[in-house]
């Protein structure tokens, strides 16, 4: 059984009214992962404030080994996101105990891609807005460049502080993992929870590949009328965006 310590930030009472609905998600979600992995021993720091996902009111990270913050908006509480939040922080925390969460860019990638599709390992449902987002033409080849640099723009790359489009370093993770694992059928998050990033590099190399034969084809399509962005279905859209 898991050893961890919930510490609630609460002097001012602003997470009084949704209190037992907290505590009762917490331990709920934690017992749910235990069923599939031996997690580490941990600190979850919870907090009320503003610092949080548009549109979810709840954010979480997970700095350091052991360690997992969460900031919700007490009056935005919903049970599922705090559920998915601190399942998605609680395959960092996994993989904090292995290679760590890592400084370089395919590192990021990997680390959110794995804990992406950890939380549809525990939770099902679709994947979350961010690692549903589709990656705009180009950036897979940009970021197979950029894997092992240290030196990458975080906020551009996952939080849309940039040229590149909003969350494109989640849909990217969740793409390349999806990649992976349909090679590998008998591994899940969970399993791959301390496998170095590099071994997710082909899967990258492999989506590129393929993004670069659509783009031929459609340079070698016949002239003529231009379809719209809808053509076929509804056009990728950057979800959340402020």
């Amino acid at each position: 059984m898991t050893i961890w310590h919930l510490h609630l930030l609460n002097a001012r009472n602003a997470l009084t009214g949704n209190m037992s609905a907290i505590r009762a998600t917490l331990r709920e979600s934690v017992a749910m992962v235990d069923d599939h992995v031996d997690l580490p021993r941990f600190d979850l720091v919870l907090r009320a404030g503003d610092a949080v996902i548009p549109d979810w009111g709840i954010g979480g990270q997970s700095p350091a080994p052991g360690v997992i913050e969460i900031t919700l908006m007490p009056e935005r509480f919903s049970v599922e996101h705090l559920q998915r939040t601190l399942v998605h922080e609680l395959h960092h925390l996994l993989r904090w105990e292995g290679p760590g969460y890592g400084l370089s860019l395919g590192e990021a990638l990997v680390s959110e891609g794995l804990a992406g599709h950890f939380v549809l390992q525990i939770l099902g449902g679709a994947p979350d807005p961010w690692d549903a987002v589709r990656p705009g033409p180009g950036t897979l080849k940009q970021a197979g460049h950029l894997w092992a640099r240290r030196d990458f723009d975080f906020p551009e790359w996952f939080l849309g502080r940039g040229k590149v489009r909003k969350w494109t370093g989640y849909g990217i993770g969740h793409r390349l993992v999806a990649e992976h694992l349909a090679q590998a059928p008998e591994a899940d998050a969970a399993s791959l929870a301390w496998t170095p990033a590099d071994i997710f590099r082909p899967a990258l190399r492999r989506l590129t590949a393929v993004e670069g034969e659509a783009e031929d084809d459609v340079a070698d399509a016949d002239e003529g009328p231009v379809a719209s962005r809808d053509a076929g279905g509804p056009a990728p859209r950057t979800p959340l965006d402020s």
